[in-house]
């Protein structure tokens, strides 16, 4: 018996909450060491996920979590630009 697809979930960077993958931003760090947004969710690269929600932007951005998901030291300018991203899109 067959129960249907798979929903596939990702834990948030900002907030730590389990939500669906369809439901959060991708962030992805390319072989070149840059991070930008993936509105895709398809780019290859190492990824990330946040909420859509600001408040977990920010709570990313202070903790610096993509520190920690990426295992490199990432500048506050790059977390400033994301941030840019962020806001125009979502």
């Amino acid at each position: 018996m067959k129960t249907g697809k798979k929903k596939v979930e990702r834990i948030c960077i900002g907030c730590g909450e389990t939500r669906e993958k369809a439901d959060l931003i991708r962030l992805v760090k390319n072989k070149e060491g840059e991070i930008f947004l993936d509105p895709t969710g398809k780019m290859n690269g190492r990824g990330a996920y946040i909420c859509r929600e600001k408040s977990c932007f920010e709570k990313m951005k202070k903790s610096r979590g993509l520190n920690r998901t990426f295992k490199i030291n990432v500048p506050m300018e790059t977390y400033e630009e994301l941030e840019r991203q962020f806001y125009d899109q979502y």
